[in-house]
């Protein structure tokens, strides 16, 4: 069976440490296509859906990002003229797309030796599609899993900049709540520390946990996906993140996973056990919503709250 992303050797060395091109077999996949992806924004739940304008900065500021006037199934429809850049938030929630996730990490997984994805230890599965206007801006951000980006139409310029060492953003701006923006403060000399892929359909790249990016578009539109999972370390290290984000705001500020242990474990057990009767709660679109908003803020839903505004 051919795998849907493609690792030569130096890939498989650098993985997961570090980020690399890769090739991969998804480009003329009838599930990316416009009509198809028309078809999943409107099948998606309020909360799966982010959009606003492609003309921001990468030093954006949340508050100031200016917002797209049309339905998100609209802004699809007509990407070509829309100067919007969209992002349909965990596609895994469709069965075709669950399907593809574990297909392309399942081949990734028996590239690296290993039985399966679950064998492997990436669990969490999740799906980013990202339907852009030409020449729109994601801004300088982290996401909190490792990630396989695959572009599917037009060209994109990725920007994944080496923080390995802090001097970039420190450890405090990756302590993330829901009421807390994805966004990170930007510099124009952090292009020296950066690794460019310039991609066109069938090209991709791995970007692995919390390294700081950002990413423009060419001169067609663009779609995009990010296979994304959680090792069992990952996990442990965001609920750390988050514990320390709450704690940080009642004005006890602490140190960065990884430098006590036993801390982390205590810190990490007690997410779980604060978490699991509030899973019940989230199943429901509205519920989610209104917990977010109650423990974090309105921020908590920004881009919620935006839409409506």
């Amino acid at each position: 069976m051919t795998a849907l992303i493609e690792l030569d050797q130096e890939a498989r060395k650098a993985f997961p440490e570090r980020p690399f091109a890769t090739r991969h077999n998804l480009a003329d996949h009838p599930l990316f296509s416009l009509e198809k992806l028309v078809e999943l924004a409107g099948q998606m739940p309020p909360d799966g859906i982010e959009y606003n304008s492609g003309k921001v900065g990468i030093d954006q500021k949340p508050e100031e990002t200016p917002l797209v006037d049309m339905a998100a199934i609209e802004v699809v429809r007509r990407i070509k003229e829309a100067n919007a850049w969209l992002v349909l938030k965990r596609v895994e929630r469709m069965p075709a797309y669950a399907a593809l996730l574990r297909e392309v990490l399942d081949g990734v997984a028996r590239d690296m030796g290993h039985r399966d994805a679950a064998d492997a230890g990436f669990t969490h599965l999740e799906g980013f599609v990202f339907v852009s206007s030409p020449n729109a801006t994601t801004p300088f951000h982290s996401d909190p899993e490792d990630n396989f980006f695959v572009q599917i139409h037009g060209d994109k310029f990725f920007h994944v900049i080496d923080n390995q060492d802090r001097s970039v953003v420190p450890d405090l701006a990756f302590e993330v709540t829901p009421s807390m923006h994805r966004n990170l403060p930007y510099r124009p000399d952090f292009e020296d520390r950066a690794t460019v892929f310039t991609m066109k359909a069938g090209d991709g790249c791995f970007v692995p946990y919390l390294w700081p990016h950002w990413v423009k578009t060419g001169d067609s539109y663009s779609i995009s996906m990010a296979v994304t999972w959680k090792s069992p370390a990952v996990r442990r290290s965001n609920k750390v993140l988050f514990v320390n984000a709450l704690l940080r705001k009642w004005g006890m500020p602490q140190k960065p996973p990884g430098m006590s242990p036993a801390l982390d474990w205590a810190k990490a057990a007690a997410y779980t056990a604060a978490r699991a009767p509030l899973e019940p709660l989230r199943r429901s679109d509205r519920l989610r919503a209104m917990l977010r908003g109650l423990l974090f803020g309105r921020n908590a839903n920004y881009y919620l709250q935006a839409r409506k505004g």
